[in-house]
């Protein structure tokens, strides 16, 4: 007989073997969407106009109601590296349980299916489409090197920077041209000098995406691309507004014209929930897993979780597959995302998940405390 344990090894192990990029994850959500309604519950399908975003839905209605989140993107050339089917996997079995568990009481298990934490936001874009409108909770855990109860992911977004000039041949008419490649490349000179003030946790790095056709015309339209990072939301904000009154300045002084526009929504960055991680921590030492803070001074990078935290209380902590001198976003994470390990600790994760999901929907002074805990938090 098939154990829990085994299907979602299995569902791990199949994502793994088929690595689908954002919003592209057709076959993932099938097969998650599928595990779902064999237990029980209502699935909903292309939530927030997205095709492969899903809500699973098991009982009342009523509060509370604690979100397990499930994400199944992979990376372009280099599959699951950084283990995303182990979160959909125990995502998934902290659903099923928590469903079981609840029975006939007062209270909402979701599985939410989030596509494209990789560079697309698909969460922001339910939070936008109000998919987390009554959530008390948020939970989901993240593979790692490290065994923290908590990360400081920082907030992040990319921005596109767009110079326009005027062509000319630059020997036939050289004084009737206006070079937008020079003027782009001027903005990557400014802002090396601006990295040499920047506090720890914020950084600046872009490529160029278009700089002319040819050699023998002066380039009228050059692009760049420009990742921004910042410890707080409030400071990527001033960040990108000192990135683009440098662009500005540039055009200025360059008679070209410039425009500063982002790609996407920005990641906010990540407010952990002290009386939800002690919860996941208790419970997923009983696989002999400690958790502990985050080594100071160490930043993860970004996610769309971090938007989450923002109106929901959330966890999203990292449980390590590997040992600390490694790093996810490597052929050796993606490895171990469908190794032995892996299997332990995404089960071990399911099971803390389960067990924190279920004392939420038991334990009313949790909710509070969780929310207590969030409103401190909200002004950081």
């Amino acid at each position: 007989m098939t154990t829990l344990a085994d299907r979602l090894w299995g569902v791990a192990c199949a994502l793994h073997a088929d690595p689908e990029t954002a919003f592209e994850e057709v076959r993932a959500a099938d097969r998650l969407c599928a595990e779902l309604r064999r237990d029980g519950f209502t699935v909903d399908r292309g939530v927030a106009g997205m095709p492969t975003a899903f809500v699973g839905r098991a009982g009342t209605g009523d509060h509370p109601r604690v979100a397990l989140l499930l994400e199944y993107d992979a990376l372009p050339g280099l599959g699951h590296a950084c283990g995303h089917n182990l979160i959909a996997a125990a995502g998934l079995g902290a659903a099923i349980a928590a469903r079981e568990a609840l029975g006939s009481r007062p209270g909402t298990v979701l599985a939410v299916g989030t596509p494209a934490e990789e560079g697309g936001g698909g969460k922001i874009i339910e939070l936008d489409a109000g998919v987390f409108d009554g959530v008390d909770a948020a939970l989901m855990f993240h593979p790692g090197v490290q065994n923290w109860s908590w990360a400081v992911l920082t907030a992040q977004v990319e921005l596109r920077i767009t110079f326009r000039g005027r062509a000319a041949h630059p020997t036939g008419n050289p004084t009737e041209g206006i070079d937008a490649l020079a003027a782009l490349i001027q903005l990557f000179t400014t802002l090396a000098a601006l990295r040499q003030r920047l506090p720890s946790g914020s950084h600046v790095q872009g490529i160029i995406t278009q700089g002319g056709t040819a050699t023998n015309i002066v380039p009228d339209l050059a692009e760049g691309r420009f990742g921004l990072r910042a410890l707080t939301t409030a400071a990527l904000d001033a960040l990108v507004d000192d990135v683009s009154t440098a662009a500005q300045g540039i055009s200025t002084a360059t008679s070209t014209t410039v425009d500063v526009t982002t790609t996407r929504t920005p990641y906010a960055h990540f407010r952990p929930n002290g009386p939800l991680s002690a919860c996941f921590d208790e419970h997923i030492a009983r696989h002999g897993i400690t958790m502990s803070p985050p080594e100071p001074g160490v930043f993860l990078g970004s996610s769309d979780i971090g938007n989450i935290s923002t109106r929901v209380p959330s966890i999203h902590p990292f449980v390590a597959i590997l040992d600390g001198d490694q790093s996810d976003h490597t052929p050796e994470f993606a490895t171990a995302a469908g190794s032995a390990r892996g299997r332990e600790v995404m089960l071990a994760a399911a099971d803390a998940l389960s067990r924190t999901a279920i004392d939420l929907l038991t334990r009313p002074d949790l909710v509070s405390a969780a929310w207590d805990d969030f409103r401190q938090r909200a002004a950081e």
